[in-house]
């Protein structure tokens, strides 16, 4: 089968083939009727383009790479379904890379130790700090993600983990809940974004808080959100005992929930958590979970595009922000 040109698809539409490259590119310069018309005869015609001699015009590798620091929990995996989707539409294929939170791994990911030439990285690390980022040898534009203290050296996706961590507070209050807790930061260790919005949301509600009632974790994992509940349980000695709880991830909320059903604590009769992601898995648990929604659809679309920006131009690095939602279900209606 013969493939058909571009020049096919000008002629067939009747528009020039600058038109019609300004079509497949999503250029705005466009009429929607001339679109729309020029869309009907690559349809017509199945169209499909030269990835390969495109990028070779732009001069771009054609891959970018999504590095996370682990592909098997879920926030992960759908924001990599977002990225490959937008990745695809301005046709570059993605390289996904996992780190498993390793600190060498992320050094490595500075130094450019990728087996391919790439047109950019959108990276969320989690140990390497933002002197090592600002000072790296790799030219490779990149783009980060994630809650990480990395603003001001590369460009900067995320949503306001403080405003929404003090959204999450202002639910609690708002069901009757004045005794708080978290799991996922410590007032031992320097709080993160999400444990600053706690505190602070915490404080305008004028809402009770105690060092015992807050426990970091060394992961993000089910299992570590039920011994930082437990540890927090068996801390009280006989005090009393938060009827709030806030969770830094959805997989600390389902541990937490766990270990509070094991001990007949009722959720949320007896206590009202709310978790942090949004994962699939707290739309279906015993009770749902409330929690806290990124737009990943959003954080994806503006990783890409700061990625398309730097093929132009190299700005100064920008803080781009993403929406979110709070979500309510069982666990704390």
């Amino acid at each position: 089968m013969v493939r058909a040109t571009l020049r096919e698809v000008a002629e067939l539409a009747g528009v020039s083939l600058k038109t019609v490259t300004n079509v497949m590119h999503q250029r705005s310069n466009v009429r929607e009727s001339t679109r729309a018309r020029v869309q009907a005869a690559i349809d017509e015609l199945g169209y499909h383009p030269n990835l390969s001699a495109r990028n070779l015009a732009l001069g771009r590798a054609g891959t970018i790479a999504l590095v996370v620091p682990q592909l098997d929990m879920p926030y992960f995996a759908s924001l990599a379904m977002h990225v490959l989707d937008v990745a695809d539409s301005r046709g570059w294929f993605v390289l996904i890379v996992q780190t498993r939170g390793e600190a060498a791994a992320e050094r490595r990911i500075l130094e450019g130790a990728f087996p391919q030439r790439l047109d950019g990285v959108i990276f969320d690390p989690l140990h390497v700090t933002a002197e090592e980022i600002r000072d790296r040898a790799d030219s490779t534009p990149l783009v980060l993600i994630g809650e990480g203290p990395h603003r001001g050296v590369a460009d900067h996706v995320g949503i306001d983990n403080h405003a929404a961590s003090k959204a999450a507070v202002a639910h609690l209050a708002e069901t009757g809940r004045t005794r708080l807790g978290m799991i996922g930061a410590s007032l031992e260790a320097a709080p993160n974004d999400r444990g600053e919005g706690f505190l602070d949301g915490v404080a305008s509600r004028g809402l009770a808080t105690s060092p015992g009632w807050m426990r970091g974790v060394s992961a993000n994992t089910g299992e570590q959100g039920a011994a930082a509940m437990a540890a927090l349980l068996d801390g009280l000695d006989g005090g009393e005992a938060p009827d709030g709880l806030f969770c830094a991830t959805d997989w600390l909320a389902l541990g937490a929930i766990r270990e509070l059903t094991t001990r007949g604590i009722r959720v949320p009769d007896d206590v009202a958590v709310v978790g942090f992601d949004d994962i699939p898995y707290g739309r279906v648990s015993t009770p749902t979970l409330t929690t806290v929604a990124s737009a990943r659809d959003e954080i994806a679309r503006a990783a890409v595009d700061s990625l398309e920006r730097a093929q132009r131009e190299r700005g100064e690095p920008q803080e781009i922000q993403a929406g979110f939602q709070l979500v309510i279900r069982e666990s704390t209606a």
